[in-house]
């Protein structure tokens, strides 16, 4: 579907350092960057490689790998990578969402506040926390409750960037509910900006995207006067 929406805090993409990168969480690519041959190997031999070179960087940190405490801590973050907060790169994961008839013509925004979302900062690997909130109005199709969950959750496991973890839960939905009359806002906090960097735990990130009739002010505010904000 086509990208007419809008969304905050996004700035161009020049061509800066690497370490300003990673503080300024610009990012270059609304698809998540992947290799053609992504998916190439089967799960089990991931976790297998991801094990022995996460057991290597322990040791260059010069940890004790016979330690009873850390043995077993690079076969457990491989199973993490691959099985869990990763999960969300793998087509395979992705949630079937079936569309059903709006028999009560419901014509209003719905919102489903407060989603949970946990992710990870593709500049540092480390988690990225807050919650989504989502709407939509209905184009004569609805999706059951639970699917608008599942859908923040796919995308969010994943190396990410907020504001394209936005964008891609908003294309989604447009996809799936097959309108553009959609809105996606999240809030959250990086652990890259509370305990690295400028160390600040008292800020949060707040991204929003707009579609279709949520460009509209009166439904903007609408939207986000059942979010408190």
């Amino acid at each position: 579907m086509k990208q007419n929406g809008t969304l905050s805090n996004i700035q161009p993409t020049e061509l800066v350092d690497i370490e300003e990168v990673g503080d300024d969480h610009v990012f270059s690519t609304i698809e998540t960057p992947l290799r053609k041959d992504a998916f190439a190997l089967e799960d089990d031999m991931k976790m297998e490689l991801i094990e022995k070179h996460f057991r290597h960087i322990m040791e260059i940190m010069g940890l004790d790998m016979t330690d009873d405490s850390l043995k077993g801590t690079p076969k457990r973050v491989a199973k993490m990578y691959i099985k869990e907060v990763f999960a969300g790169l793998d087509p395979k994961n992705k949630p079937a969402v079936t569309l059903f008839d709006n028999k009560y013509k419901y014509d209003q925004m719905l919102v489903e506040k407060d989603i949970a979302v946990f992710s990870n900062c593709e500049h540092h690997f480390v988690p990225i926390y807050g919650k989504a909130h989502v709407a939509y109005i209905s184009s004569g199709k609805v999706i059951g409750l639970s699917k608008l969950n599942r859908i923040v959750e796919y995308f969010s496991k994943r190396p990410q960037v907020q504001e394209r973890l936005t964008v891609q839960i908003a294309n989604e939905l447009k996809s799936a509910l097959q309108t553009e009359d959609v809105a996606v806002v999240i809030d959250a906090q990086h652990m890259c900006v509370q305990s690295r960097g400028i160390r600040d735990s008292g800020s949060s990130t707040v991204t929003a995207y707009y579609g279709g009739k949520f460009e509209e002010e009166a439904r903007k505010k609408e939207f986000l006067s059942y979010l408190g904000m």
